[in-house]
């Protein structure tokens, strides 16, 4: 039979599994979403990935509570200068993407 003390860190273990299982799928899920934003928009998304900034609990539209997360990435016009961006989940709903003012190159 199992004690008490193993069975709640088992349910510890399983809890962080979980969440960075979750945060994983989301962190893809993301990338995905910031390549597609700077396909549409002719930019060039450096480094291929977005770095976690933020977490905070919040409640999504029906009132459940949902870890949102605060992604950062960086862009570029031309290759020549890097441009910063935030990229904002609630869940896995996104909530919106900002880049910083960039130039347009002229062709």
């Amino acid at each position: 039979m199992l004690s008490l003390s193993v069975v709640i860190l088992l349910a510890i273990a399983a809890f962080v599994f979980a969440f960075w299982w979750q945060s994983d799928k989301i962190k893809r899920m993301t990338v995905a979403y910031v390549r597609r934003y700077c396909r549409h928009h002719g930019l060039q998304l450096l480094d291929q990935t977005t770095v976690l900034r933020r977490i905070w609990l919040g409640r999504d539209e029906d009132g459940f509570l949902q870890i949102g997360r605060r992604y950062q990435f960086e862009f570029s016009t031309t290759g020549e200068q890097r441009y910063s961006g935030g990229i904002s989940l609630l869940g896995t709903k996104l909530l919106s993407v900002e880049t910083e003012a960039y130039a347009i190159p002229s062709d």
